[in-house]
């Protein structure tokens, strides 16, 4: 019996083998057809109810094959997982485009928008309405039949090119490894780091130890090694993933991804890819994100000329180092920030047992939006390491399960991200409760410690369980506007907001105690943690803006007559490069951001969120952060609403007005 083909309520991956997928993917579209056609062949006229509605309810069992099936691919893949992804991507694309193509339906949903003045809709119906009208009118609904054929065959060869994309940096990160056998070569790597390496070597039955490009293993070592050559190798191999002219070369995809995706935008009949993704974002045109970024370029780039100076003058001071180098960065930074705060993360990391920051999490929305949650054993789970919780409210009320996946392994992704497994919706008067997760890459517990995080760790852990909140809290009537179903430069306000306890001495009191001695972090630390949250911020800040205009820069201008990856990529950062050039390094064919997540024309939105929750965060400043009243507000109208109306309305409802760019600057000492 196949687990995906009767309904369930939480996923039954005990029970999933992989021959299971692609009979449930079949049958859940021919449902799904059925679906579609019952509501584009309906006798009656059309309405809001039978038509709009109706398509937002409709395909729920296909959605929830894609986000098991998807998630999986994410955090435990393997090579038969990986094929399947391969056949049943273009197949998912076709289906979406045999709905939005569908002329017939089509017209019931023009109908029904060409009256939607008359129709008394509530604000979330109204933008529901215009949602699903822009779901076919910007994925071709309005073109001529041999257009449509196009758009079909761009669409199935950008998903199939996205998974290759991602896959090639899935092998390139799995394949490298530096094996080293003389100790003397992790000179400056902390004891838990070298514990690490050693347990990662013994892992794969060679002796010594291993050092890899998985985040845990390889920052660590960038920070912390006094080898400069070994440094160097890292950098280098970190830096050209997809970019050796081998069969996992990346150059190719990032020239057909942008070339494809600008086809499809001129068929549309938007000038850029940018202009046809930012129609539908806060900022709206590229021109306006253009501005955005070199407005905070201008306020930013003095200030990180400064700071590099500083650091170069260090180094050289220190090592007598002539010309500072990107694999320098880290390592002589981690070092000046010690020396001006006498603050490494070493000293901090006790303080931070990855069970303890869980909790603090816990307790800071237990104090915000009096949530209750309980880790229970008795939900299926697809790895030993995940954790799971039924979340409830005050009245005891259930409102989220939540999966936790903390660790690395060879089957999950790098990064850290926020996902669900089950949207929140009502539907015959039942509010039904999301499943979310979060899955991120935080160091193993080893055999004489406990995982303990870097401060950075902990502020990416409150990071996505802000996410997680938008999901957890969501209380909408239609699933396709639920939880983060918002604007992209929205989507991030509610993750970067949470950030902020991370540095408030009220909320660290919560839960940052040492894990041997139980002592709280002595509020000297805490302090020194302020102040060197704004440490080379200007560099940060330029980083950042740097791949924001690398992103504007292949899919905001025409890139048909672009050849040369790298060539393109170094125009962009020579007005943002503060080190020396390397040739043998991309970013581009690597940035999986935005050449196989969602973020193509959107990077800008982590910067712009800043502005968003730099401004919120002020809010909570003033009336105290744990103020019931400003809480009770951000819950209502920002994390519970998703995408139920304009972002801007939201925030200026929970605000009172629109957000003000100085908190920001005041807050990275830009001003």
């Amino acid at each position: 019996m196949n687990p995906l083909l009767s309904p369930f309520d939480t996923a039954p991956f005990s029970k999933l083998k992989n021959e299971h997928f692609m009979p449930a993917f079949t049958q859940a579209i021919a449902d799904a057809r059925e679906e579609i056609e019952a509501i584009t062949h309906n006798s009656e006229a059309p309405t809001f109810k039978n038509t709009i509605a109706a398509l937002d309810y409709s395909g729920k069992q296909l959605d929830r094959v894609s986000s098991v099936f998807f998630n999986l691919n994410s955090a435990e893949t393997n090579e038969d997982i990986q094929k399947i992804a391969q056949e049943i991507s273009p197949i998912l694309s076709e289906f979406g485009n045999d709905i939005t193509l569908n002329e017939d339906l089509f017209k019931r949903v023009k109908a029904v928008y060409d009256q939607k003045k008359n129709l008394d809709l509530t604000t979330e119906e109204q933008t529901l309405l215009d949602k699903k009208y822009k779901g076919f009118s910007r994925n071709g609904a309005n073109l001529s039949e041999d257009k449509k054929k196009r758009l079909r065959e761009i669409d199935a060869a950008s998903s199939k090119l996205k998974l290759n994309f991602g896959e090639n940096i899935l092998a390139e990160t799995n394949k490298f490894q530096m094996h080293l056998t003389d100790e003397a070569a992790l000179d400056g790597l902390p004891e838990g780091e070298k514990e690490a390496a050693a347990q990662m070597a013994k892992a794969k039955e060679l002796e010594g130890w291993l050092i890899t490009l998985d985040y845990p293993s390889y920052i660590p070592f960038m920070k912390y090694a006094k080898n400069r050559v070994l440094r160097k190798k890292l950098s280098i191999a970190f830096g050209s993933k997809g970019f050796h002219n081998d069969e996992l070369d990346n150059q190719e995809n990032v020239l057909k991804i942008a070339q494809l995706r600008h086809e499809r935008a001129n068929l549309l009949g938007y000038k850029t890819h940018a202009h046809f993704v930012l129609e539908e974002r806060m900022a709206q045109t590229p021109e306006k994100v253009q501005e955005f970024l070199n407005e905070l370029l201008e306020k930013a780039k003095p200030a990180a000329e400064r700071e590099f100076k500083e650091l170069e003058d260090f180094a050289k001071e220190l090592d007598g180092v002539d010309q500072l180098e990107k694999w320098d960065g880290a390592y002589y930074s981690e070092k000046l920030k010690q020396k001006l705060f006498n603050l490494d993360d070493e000293k901090l990391k006790p303080y931070f047992k990855l069970e303890n920051v869980i909790a603090g999490v816990f307790t800071v929305a237990e104090k915000l939006y009096g949530l209750q949650f309980e880790e229970v054993f008795d939900i299926d789970k697809y790895h030993e390491d995940v954790k799971t919780y039924r979340i409830y409210d005050e009245d005891r009320k259930l409102v989220a399960i939540f999966y936790a996946d903390f660790h690395p392994r060879a089957g999950k992704r790098g990064g850290a991200w926020m996902t669900s497994f089950k949207s929140q919706y009502v539907e015959n008067g039942e509010n039904v409760r999301p499943h979310i997760s979060n899955v991120c890459n935080f160091t193993k517990p080893t055999a004489s410690k406990p995982s303990l995080l870097t401060f950075n760790e902990v502020t990416t852990l409150f990071h996505e369980f802000g996410h997680g909140l938008h999901g957890m809290l969501a209380d909408t009537v239609y699933p396709g506007l639920s939880g983060t179903s918002v604007y992209w430069d929205f989507v991030e306000l509610p993750s970067q907001v949470l950030e902020n306890w991370c540095y408030e001495k009220e909320a660290l009191e919560l839960f940052a105690t040492h894990y041997e001695t139980g002592e709280v972090i002595p509020m000297e630390l805490v302090e020194k943690i302020k102040a060197s949250a704004t440490f080379q911020e200007g560099m940060q800040t330029l980083r950042q803006l740097s791949f924001g205009l690398l992103d504007m820069a292949w899919h905001g201008t025409d890139p048909t007559d672009i050849t040369d990856v790298k060539a393109q990529e170094d125009t962009v950062f020579k007005e943002t490069d503060l080190y020396p050039a390397t040739p043998d390094t991309c970013m581009s064919t690597s940035f999986a951001h935005i050449f196989q997540g969602g973020y193509s024309s959107g990077y800008y939105s982590y910067k712009w969120a800043e502005v968003l929750d730099a401004d919120a965060f002020a809010y909570f400043k003033e009336k105290g952060i744990f103020n019931k009243e400003v809480a009770t507000k951000f819950k209502e109208h920002v994390l519970s609403k998703g995408g139920t109306e304009n972002p801007m309305e939201l925030y200026k409802k929970f605000r009172g007005a629109e957000p003000k760019i100085e908190p920001l600057l005041e807050r990275a000492g830009l001003l």
